[in-house]
């Protein structure tokens, strides 16, 4: 046979093995019941795609697939538990664009060995090196409920992108909080425990507006003008600036330092907000058993109104309640910058009449959270924001008079950003018509921008 140099081509062993991975991996996912595609020979960073399939059936959830394959050694840090990977930066970003979960199939040669895990490229969560669990991250029929989770949509439905516009101003869920001058510090020798029970024995009206750690007292209000000055040593009590304490560079005091805004909150607002422990949010109380609440306020562009509280009748029996739905948040206070932000997270909470905690919150707010698109969103900040800032001088609450504890924590306005894509709002999806809920009135929040 004659042969020539010039006319030899050599597939390399990198192409081998590339090429053994590819079907190797596929012939998994087959075995575990899914379906596979390869991409062509383009590819640039997803090696296949796996569809989901339910007793056979496709889905149409797919999963984008890179592999990488090695015929034997050793993973990075590899031990008898697990190992790392380091994705490449080119690979990340082109996944970061990916309207699809991606994963990474990790195929070992000499043991036959095929591990999993999702890439994390969000904005803000961006994960270079991936760490892979020997027992956990097998790529077998035991991840299927996991594979198939990745697969279910966050918000909204489909993997639909839709054409982007030329920008939009965006409404940051955050409100930068304006702190007093001064906070209180004190030695005590009680802990928080201890102090409630002291404050209980001398007969006065007790407050939770303060903090206690290490035999340290912190608050907002004087202690030797209140009952908490049963908790402290009074000589020893001193204003400080509050910039001294609340920028501490210390994680645990700038914990203890939310914790304190986060009970000074509660006790400025003790008159139209309730705390829920199990839940962790806050909820607007309800000024009658059973009657709905209506707050009255300056939005974005109009004056407007929302059902705070919202009483839902039964469709079975006449006249009775079926359960209250009170608009509600969960708080978190950062410190960004040498600012302290109100993190607002709208949701909802229920109530049998107003009061008592409904038994069944999950099953109604499955139903009923539907904060679906920008205006829906936009609208549940600016209400907050309005509601937290009521009492103030000025507050925007038409009708509200300037009554209860002193407004201690002024909350400016969310911030605005201007964002380079619009999004239109009608491919975020709605709800079908016979699931919108009837205790919704059209003049309710959601209808303000």
């Amino acid at each position: 046979m004659f042969y020539h140099w010039l006319m030899g081509k050599k597939i390399t062993d990198n192409q081998l093995i590339g090429e053994l991975g590819e079907a190797a991996v596929r012939k998994r996912f087959l075995s575990m019941g899914f379906q596979f595609d390869h991409r062509s020979r383009l590819e640039a960073g997803i090696d296949g795609l796996a569809e989901v399939m339910i007793e056979g059936e496709p889905t149409a959830r797919m999963i984008a697939v890179q592999i990488k394959s090695t015929r034997a050694g050793k993973y990075t840090s590899e031990t008898e538990t697990g190992f790392t990977y380091l994705l490449d930066v080119k690979d990340l970003q082109y996944w970061k664009t990916s309207n699809l979960p991606v994963i990474v199939v990790m195929y070992r040669e000499s043991d036959d060995s095929h591990y999993w895990a999702q890439v994390q490229s969000q904005p803000g969560v961006e994960q270079r090196r991936l760490t892979f669990d020997k027992a956990r991250d097998v790529l077998d029929k035991s991840s299927l409920d996991r594979l198939a989770a990745l697969t279910v949509p966050i918000n909204g439905f489909g993997y639909y992108v839709p054409p982007l516009g030329g920008g939009e101003t965006a409404l940051v869920n955050l409100l930068p909080i304006k702190l007093p001058a001064e906070i209180f510090v004190a030695s005590t020798p009680f802990d928080r425990k201890s102090a409630i029970k002291e404050m209980y024995d001398t007969g006065e009206t007790v407050r939770y507006d303060w903090v206690i750690k290490d035999g340290t007292f912190w608050s907002f209000h004087d202690p030797r003008e209140a009952v908490t000055g049963a908790i402290v040593d009074l000589d020893q009590v001193e204003a400080v600036e509050t910039r001294m304490i609340g920028y501490h560079e210390d994680i645990d005091e700038q914990n203890n330092f939310a914790f304190l805004l986060r009970q000074t909150l509660q006790h400025q607002m003790q008159d139209d907000l309730a705390w829920d422990k199990d839940g962790r949010v806050f909820y607007v109380r309800a000024l009658e058993d059973s009657q709905p609440r209506t707050f009255h306020y300056q939005s974005a562009k109009v004056k407007t109104k929302a059902d705070v509280v919202n009483v839902i009748m039964s469709t079975k029996v006449k006249d009775k309640v079926a359960f209250v739905r009170h608009h509600a948040f969960a708080p978190k206070f950062e410190c960004m910058m040498d600012q302290w932000f109100l993190m607002v997270s709208p949701t909802y909470h229920f109530t049998t009449n107003g009061y008592y905690r409904h038994p069944f919150p999950d099953a109604l707010l499955s139903g009923k959270k539907r904060l679906e698109n920008n205006a829906a969103i936009r609208g549940q900040v600016i209400m907050w924001h309005r509601f937290l800032t009521k009492n103030e001088e000025g507050g925007t609450d038409l009708f509200a008079e300037p009554v209860g504890p002193a407004v201690v924590l002024r909350f400016d306005p969310p911030p605005e950003i201007e964002l380079p894509t619009t999004v239109p709002d009608d491919v975020w999806g709605r709800r079908p018509a016979a699931e919108q809920d009837d205790g919704e009135t059209s003049g309710s929040l959601f209808d303000e921008v």
